[in-house]
């Protein structure tokens, strides 16, 4: 779980990251590490993190590799714990790491992909800041980033656990700016629209305004480091995700008729 010993001399800001082994979170590990922060990467497979950061050659003393899934509250606090032993209390924690599947409620197996996907998406996003919230408000400052999803806006079909997730986790942050506003530190929510990732490869529906993962992440990080507290990226998808939040249900309803649902599990 712990870095090489090298991470201990490095000097600089440090990020924390989660879902660090693909997709977003591989990009914003790339583009914080560009922007000269020590980079503290949380995955699964800590072995595909290691054998990336060596591809890219990344120095040794600025990367810390923990492995821990972020459903486990134990795996992910101890990583937490581990990465301020280790690198000290990061600057930025972004918890990234999310699931999407589609789920048919009728469908009995489907209850335990929505108890999964509330499990990575809301509580180990909570288990993921709880490490470093109380040195965060100690020392005064600190960003606590979210990434949610446009998704959250409004609840799709054959996205019932995926959506309504989202939805938690951008009035979670919500709640967790005001609790930690008196304190200096900051929570920001990212609310990607649609990105190239493995999360959406095999969708079978149009994806409007689709980024490319490292676009996302250069938006991102200027978000974050501006300190806005709510952010849908790209600013088209913000567009429209107004005007579905604007549009009446009977309207919503019939705009979404017919529209291909999101692949389940087995599918």
């Amino acid at each position: 779980m712990s870095p090489t010993s090298t991470a201990l001399v490095a000097t600089g800001p440090l990020v924390f990251i989660t879902g660090a082994s693909s997709g977003i979170g591989q990009s914003l590990a790339a583009r914080y590490y560009r922007a000269g922060y020590r980079i503290a990467l949380v995955a699964r497979r800590a072995n595909e993190v290691q054998a990336w950061a060596q591809t890219q050659g990344l120095d040794p003393a600025r990367v810390g590799v923990y492995g821990a899934d972020v459903r486990d509250i134990a795996s992910i606090t101890a990583a937490g714990r581990a990465c301020i032993e280790q690198q000290g209390l990061p600057d930025v924690v972004i918890a990234n790491a999310g699931i999407s599947v589609g789920i048919d409620t009728a469908i009995y197996d489907d209850l335990e992909v929505m108890r999964s996907t509330y499990e990575t998406n809301n509580i180990g996003m909570a288990a993921t800041f709880h490490p470093f919230v109380a040195g965060m408000c100690k020392r005064g400052s600190g960003r606590l980033v979210g990434i949610a999803s446009v998704a959250g806006i409004r609840g799709l079909p054959g996205h019932g656990a995926y959506c309504s997730s989202k939805a938690a986790v951008i009035s979670y942050c919500e709640s967790l700016r005001g609790e930690c506003r008196p304190f200096g530190v900051k929570v920001v929510t990212i609310a990607p629209g649609y990105v190239a990732t493995p999360l959406t490869s095999e969708n079978r529906y149009s994806m409007p305004f689709l980024m490319q993962p490292d676009d996302f992440a250069d938006q991102a990080f200027r978000a974050i480091e501006g300190g806005v507290t709510f952010r849908v990226i790209p600013w088209q998808m913000g567009v429209v995700a107004k005007l579905l939040r604007a549009l009446p249900n009977w309207l919503f309803d019939r705009a979404l008729a017919g529209r291909p649902r999101k692949n389940r599990k087995t599918q």
